[in-house]
């Protein structure tokens, strides 16, 4: 027995008088750490230092962003922001935990604020205005849309993704900066608030003297005032919906009786077509004019040849760069219809609407061609259409063009096909969407033999050969270029279509619904579109003389502006209509 236990015993144990040693423990992560860091001292010196002036850089840098494109300058993050001062000087005042909370906190709202400007660049580049924080957040899933047809559905989630990430990013990053920089204040206080003082008495000065560097002050309150900004627009937003409401209800035409609307257009089939994107540029800017002018004379000489003549004059549109149904509405509706929540309620109001006028007369038939709906259209009732035929129901079999579901000269045939052609007891008055000019404007359609267009597979081989959009969508000298030559097309299906299957009762009114964006238009390009009304009879444009619009499909440069909601009660006017208020 006292053989086995002492063969048990090991040498260590013999040692420490029988007893088995203490087993080293491993030390901690952050004994680890430390260990490394007094090691290291300049690595960690250098690593906090840079850590700082990152931390100093991103919240410096998100005070003085601005909130458009074109503004980006490095002469605006050279300026001394007062919001800076301001943050240094509370955080110095106050005690450690209410300091964290107001990091946090600040951090957290330069964040979203930083964000907005973001979505504010967007939205001025693409639709020439801000980022509304009350209205437009539903945007943002057609745009995604938007770009799943242009580029692919790879690209729209990664970009969709990557979106996410950013916004997780600036909300973490911005609040960890701040925090970092209020603890950095308050290591020594003494410096801290000498510095504070100084840069204060230099924001003073630099704002009495009024100094600038390339025309941009150098005293800056730019953070206060995109809040403020973003302050008023929502407020605004929320006064609006009311106001709107009852501007709404009145209606100069609302109680008029149904033989006493339009009576001067009885028996006339009424084509009423918007077209994608045409606006004033189109017709006027340098660099994309001469296409779309030679395109805009021939089809008048063509038209004036198969005995249509026209007249033609400008309207200023509620949108600009997309948002393509606000220009619709505000056309047809009268109002003026410059974002989603007018919109919405304009939908569910009983406003008449043009083409519920020609409904309600009991004379017409009402039709809707809208190839760019993929889904439900409950706005069919407002507009007061029998019946709407939407992407899934024109019968075309080719491919899409980017966005666009289909060409233009194929919607156009389908319409003569299905509907136009066909014998009815009454006119036909229709609704026509048209969207090959709609952007990136790649790849364009062609124009293909009439009596070739069968089911729409003749494009396959013309979408394939066209442009890619992410080679078009880069390039703004090439964007201006395609954007011109759809208008070409739009125009050219059109007018082909009236030339092949018009009438000596046919009334085309047609117009653009928005300029392009601004990378197409420019940076101050007008709202302005060009309408224009053609007709055989004479008759129909000798009521618009009053007008004093220019003869032939292309505006003249001085010919009248109106506003785009003015259209509708001149239009109802000029043709008979006698006008009975309702008020609500």
């Amino acid at each position: 027995m006292s053989e086995t236990i002492a063969e048990s015993t090991s040498p260590e144990a013999e040692a420490t008088g029988g007893e088995s040693p203490p087993v080293e423990e491993k030390p901690s992560l952050r004994a680890r750490l430390a260990a490394w860091r007094d090691g290291h001292p300049t690595v960690v010196r250098n690593t906090r230092w840079a850590l700082n002036i990152l931390a100093a850089a991103l919240v410096l840098g998100a005070l003085l962003l601005p909130n458009k494109i074109v503004n980006l300058h490095v002469r605006e993050f050279t300026r001394i922001p007062a919001e800076a001062i301001l943050g240094a000087a509370v955080m110095l005042a106050l005690p450690r935990r209410p300091r964290l909370v107001v990091a946090v906190v600040s951090g957290v709202s330069l964040g979203v604020l930083t964000i907005l400007n973001f979505l504010d660049m967007g939205f001025n580049e693409y639709l020439g205005r801000a980022f509304n924080p009350v209205l437009d957040w539903e945007l943002l899933d057609d745009a995604r849309s938007y770009v799943d047809d242009s580029l692919g559905s790879g690209v729209a989630v990664g970009a969709t993704v990557g979106a996410f990430v950013l916004v997780l990013l600036l909300l973490s990053l911005m609040t960890l900066a701040m925090v970092r920089l209020s603890e950095l204040l308050v290591r020594d206080k003494q410096t801290a608030t000498r510095g504070t003082l100084i840069a204060a008495t230099v924001w003073v000065a630099c704002s009495a003297l009024g100094l600038q560097v390339g025309g941009t002050p150098l005293a800056a309150e730019h953070t206060a005032a995109i809040a403020e900004m973003q302050a008023r627009r929502v407020l605004y937003t929320m006064r609006d919906e009311a106001d709107f409401q009852k501007v709404a209800k009145v209606d100069a035409f609302g109680n008029t009786p149904a033989s006493q609307l339009v009576p001067d257009l009885r028996g006339k089939d009424m084509v009423f077509t918007f077209i994608e994107s045409y606006g004033r540029s189109a017709v006027e800017d340098a660099g994309i004019a001469p296409g779309v002018d030679k395109t805009l004379t021939a089809s008048t000489a063509a038209l004036a040849k198969a005995g249509f003549h026209a007249k033609s004059g400008w309207l200023t549109s509620a949108t600009y760069g997309g948002n393509s149904w606000l220009g619709h509405s505000t056309t047809l509706s009268g109002l003026w219809i410059d974002n989603q929540q007018r919109y919405r309620t304009v939908m569910a109001s009983d406003h008449l609407s043009l083409t519920k006028a020609f409904k309600k007369t009991g004379d017409w038939d009402t039709v809707g061609v809208m190839p760019g709906v993929q889904k439900g259209w409950p706005e069919q009732k407002y507009y007061g259409l029998d019946k709407v035929y939407n992407a899934f129901q024109l019968g075309y079999q080719g491919p899409k063009f980017s966005w666009s579901t289909m060409p233009d000269q194929y919607t156009l045939e389908a319409y003569q096909r299905m509907i136009h052609s066909k014998k009815r007891d009454k006119p036909l008055m229709s609704e026509i969407i048209l969207t090959s000019s709609h952007q990136p404007w790649a790849p364009i359609p062609k124009m293909v033999d009439w009596d070739d267009l069968g089911d729409g597979s003749i494009f396959k081989g013309i979408e394939k050969a066209g442009n890619k959009p992410s080679d078009i969508i880069s390039d703004s000298t090439r964007s201006k270029q395609e954007y011109g030559k759809s208008i070409s097309y739009s125009v050219t299906a059109l007018t082909q279509w009236l030339e092949r299957y018009g009438n000596d009762n046919t009334v085309l009114v047609f117009l653009g619904d928005h300029q392009p964006i601004a990378r197409v238009s420019g940076n101050n390009a007008s709202r302005d579109v060009p309408i224009s009304i053609v007709a055989k009879d004479p008759k129909v444009l000798a009521k618009i003389t009053s007008w004093n619009w220019t003869d032939g499909l292309k505006p003249a440069h001085n010919a009248p502006v109106w506003k785009m909601s003015s259209f509708r009660d001149r239009f109802l006017t000029a043709y008979g209509s006698t006008p009975h208020p309702s008020k609500g």
